[in-house]
């Protein structure tokens, strides 16, 4: 068995590029009415956007968690990408959470791992220790 999630939207072409750099993944190919977005690495599920002619309403029964080191950085990154904050930064049970929409205003959340859950090598102090001297370009 393999899971592949999919995502509801207007228009898969015009949002694909959001979700392909929001995961680091690539648009593997569309065939109307979806477009569908891979892990380059092979690990991640498949996302496929597809096209509905209904228009959104309320809230999402399913979403993504995006589970980071450490949270301004990766909100920074997501609003210059054309996503929205609607609520937070709040504690959610030990997980400090921002609940954010894509450009097409499907919900998704930004959460930060807290460091009991986090492996050693990917906590922030594992990577500010690691980080090469001098401004990267």
């Amino acid at each position: 068995m393999t899971l592949a999630l999919v995502l509801d939207c207007s228009d898969p072409d015009a949002l694909a590029p959001f979700w392909a750099r929001a995961l680091g993944y690539r648009v593997v190919r569309g065939n109307p009415p979806y477009v569908v977005l891979g892990d380059p690495g092979g690990v991640g599920p498949e996302l496929l956007l597809q096209r509905v002619s209904e228009p959104k309403r309320g809230k999402n029964r399913m979403h993504m968690d995006l589970r980071v080191p450490r949270m301004e950085p990766e909100l920074a990154r997501l609003r210059a990408l054309g996503a929205r904050t609607v609520r937070g930064p709040f504690d959610d049970n030990g997980w400090l959470t921002t609940v954010l929409q894509d450009p097409q205003g499907n919900e998704f959340c930004v959460l930060e791992v807290p460091d009991a859950a986090c492996p050693a090598d990917q906590r922030p102090e594992a990577a500010e220790s690691t980080a090469p001297d001098g401004p990267s370009s």
